[in-house]
């Protein structure tokens, strides 16, 4: 034992770089019990305490005894570069695959057969190919060392994050022989989250719990309903913090907006999200200083480690405590004071909604795909499910992934076929999964509230931390450290920021299963006022399809869009519009008067052959198509001149599509469409 702690204590101090380097309380305690003991051990630790020392050091130890090599199943490509560099300066030699290096999957398995690798990192889903399950799983899983499963939270249908591949993990448990030792760490697990992980990692368990309170963050809660007001307070407050930090932001068009207003501000920002190209350069930048702030969604999420990470802001609120707990405990983890600001915004609970609505397929939806593979008895391509069950496409995957991590189908890439395995709806679990997260919103407003005392310790508490302290630097314990509000002035620039950005709406070039749209046919790249939901004209734009009727200054607004977006020759010569079946008067009074501020005629050349279902019921691509196909004709003589094509909202693009397209066919040159809001569906 005296040997095991002298060496995990040399191997300590090449990770730190310090020869002054002491283990934390049960630091030690947990690299023991995995590699003296062989046994499973659950870590409950904050943020930065230093759980991936403890594995890092344990396969330093496990190899030098014999032991294979580590395997660390891990949910995030940010979390896997930053592991792999830490294990670097400790000389553990460590390889990743995942989805973006396919290529080196063959030259990865074939080092650690020969025995060049100490420490793979794999994503959990990974594990739903089972191309990856036969060339890598089946070769590495039986001879590891030590199996570790980072923000284990994601194995349990309570967590916070819980994720459908997590689930494979099981397997993966069930397959180790007995004297692999397996650990697992999270920062955000209450005690629900603790017992159902502890229960799936099995017997002689060690759970390894520590105080999750975070000395020197001062947390802030600011409430600022409309969304001009929090961009004024970024640009205003920003630029006053010490050193760098993240504004987290709910969704990809917020981060790219707040981004982009910071840099009009002087503020050096970058953007970050699932789609952003370039995202480990940010990263190498966010960790060099080299930007002042990152405005991300959460796929700037767990793992990444900055520990001078100045501030965390959130322009919108987390579903859940232990969300919020998770991203704002980046900050400060080797500072002595940091800042942790919540945002208010009047948005949050409906995009929260949104999340929560959409977090488990229906059980009609799931039962309707079973009912057809079960008909085909065969390989059934996923776009021929979605031209059967009206599901958005993003669900469709979800769905898909349930029933296939459930053993109720069979995957083959984008096909699908019947599984013998029966399969049931789980109602209860949905219903009680759904409530626990309605509950979270519930604990989030009370967090935001000044009822909450102390705003460290009540989250503590919500994460069952047993030994809850005032923090003593946040607002309600020592008084706001930032200004609780925006400044007018800039407040007012924001929001004409807000409203100055016309967006682009592009067409549609392929009809869908039926080739490429002819170009004689297309719309010209039209235009909206804003996003359905913006804090700039969005209010204005949804008060005026509730009221049956826009304002003057959204007409006003769309008229100088169609003038500064349509010049010269390409300009319209004459206005229609798309009949509306559920708002007919609404669609065509804003033609009109957007035809009068332009100087134009409107003609009414598009009639509705047939009544369909709203547009806005219609889920994905195949389905809003054949919704709109055949359900417009044209009355009279269309010109051939430029034509300014009017609606009210855009979603999915194929009304536009299929109207554009008989005004084409019918002879007009050019179809400029123009829209109040995008409703992004």
């Amino acid at each position: 034992m005296h040997d095991l702690a002298d060496e995990a204590l040399a191997h300590l101090e090449a990770l730190t770089g310090r020869a002054d380097a002491r283990f934390r309380p049960d630091q030690l305690e947990a690299i023991t019990a995995l590699v003296a003991d062989r046994r499973r051990v659950l870590m409950v630790q904050r943020t930065g305490w230093g759980k991936s020392a403890v594995y890092f050091i344990a396969t330093r130890l496990l190899r030098a005894r014999g032991s294979g090599p580590t395997i660390i199943l891990s949910p995030l490509l940010a979390l896997m570069r930053n592991q792999i560099e830490a294990a670097e300066r400790m000389g553990v030699r460590a390889a990743t695959i995942n989805s973006t290096n396919t290529d080196h999957w063959d030259d990865v398995v074939g080092r650690l057969d020969g025995g060049d690798i100490d420490l793979l990192l794999i994503s959990p889903e990974r594990l739903a190919n089972r191309g990856f399950r036969e060339r890598v799983m089946d070769q590495v899983g039986p001879s590891s060392g030590l199996v570790v499963i980072d923000e284990a939270h994601c194995i349990s249908d309570w967590g916070h994050d819980f994720r459908p591949d997590y689930r494979r993990i099981r397997h993966v448990l069930d397959t180790l022989s007995s004297d692999v030792p397996v650990l697992a760490c999270t920062a955000t697990a209450n005690n629900r989250v603790v017992d159902d992980v502890a229960a799936q990692l099995g017997t002689n368990l060690l759970v390894s719990r520590g105080a999750l309170g975070r000395d020197g963050l001062a947390l802030q809660v600011v409430d600022l309903p409309s969304a001009a007001d929090r961009l004024a307070w970024l640009a205003h407050v920003v630029p006053q913090l010490d050193g760098t930090g993240i504004v987290y932001c709910l969704t990809k068009r917020d981060a790219e907006q707040v981004a982009e207003w910071l840099g009009r501000h002087g503020v050096a920002a970058g953007v970050y999200t699932g789609d952003s190209d370039g995202r480990e350069a940010l990263e190498q930048q966010l960790l060099a200083n080299e930007v002042k702030v990152v405005a991300a969604t959460s796929a700037l999420g767990m793992g990444f480690d900055k520990p001078d990470l100045s501030f965390v802001i959130h322009y919108q609120s987390p579903g859940s405590p232990i969300a919020y707990y998770q991203q704002v405990g980046r900050a400060g983890r080797q500072l002595d004071r940091s800042t942790g600001v919540l945002l208010c915004g009047t948005e949050d609970r409906q995009i929260q909604d949104w999340f929560i609505s959409t977090a488990f397929p229906s059980k009609v939806d799931a039962e309707e795909v079973l009912r057809i593979l079960d008909e085909r008895g065969d390989w059934v391509k996923d776009t021929e499910l979605q031209t059967a069950v009206n599901v958005r496409p993003t669900r469709m995957a979800i769905l898909l992934k349930n029933l296939e991590v459930d053993g109720a189908i069979v995957a083959e890439g984008r096909k699908y076929r019947r599984a013998a395995a029966p399969w049931a709806y789980d109602a209860e679990r949905v219903e009680a999964i759904t409530a626990l997260r309605r509950d979270e919103q519930g604990q989030m407003r009370a967090y935001a509230s000044d009822a909450a005392g102390c705003r460290m310790a009540f989250l503590q508490k919500l994460l069952d931390d047993p030994e809850p302290q005032p923090c003593g630097v946040c607002d309600l314990c020592a008084g706001p450290a930032l200004p609780s509000t925006a400044d007018p002035a800039l407040a007012e620039v924001a929001r004409q920021y807000l409203r100055s950005q016309p967006l682009a709406v592009e067409p549609r070039k392929m009809w869908v299963g039926g080739g490429r749209i002819p170009a004689d046919q297309q719309p010209e790249p039209g235009r909206a006022l804003c996003r359905w939901d913006d804090g700039g004209w969005g209010d204005l734009v949804r008060a005026g399809v509730e009221a049956g009727r826009f304002g003057d200054a959204v007409v006003n607004a769309l008229a100088e869009a169609a003038r500064s977006t349509w010049r010269s020759r390409s300009a319209p010569t004459w206005v229609t519009f798309v009949p509306s079946a559920r708002r007919p008067g609404l669609v065509e009074d804003l033609a009109q008067r957007v035809a009068a501020a332009l100087g134009l005629t409107v003609r009414s050349v598009v009639r509705r052959a047939a009544d369909g279902v709203p547009q806005a019921s219609m889920n994905n691509s195949l389905q809003q198509l054949a919704n709109v196909r055949g359900a417009f004709e044209l009355a009279g003589v269309v010109p051939s001149s430029p034509v300014l094509l009017v609606d009210d909202t855009v979603g999915s693009r194929w009304t536009v599509t299929v109207v554009a397209s008989l005004l084409r066919q019918a002879g007009c040159e050019a179809v400029l469409p123009l829209f109040a809001a995008d409703t992004g569906g």
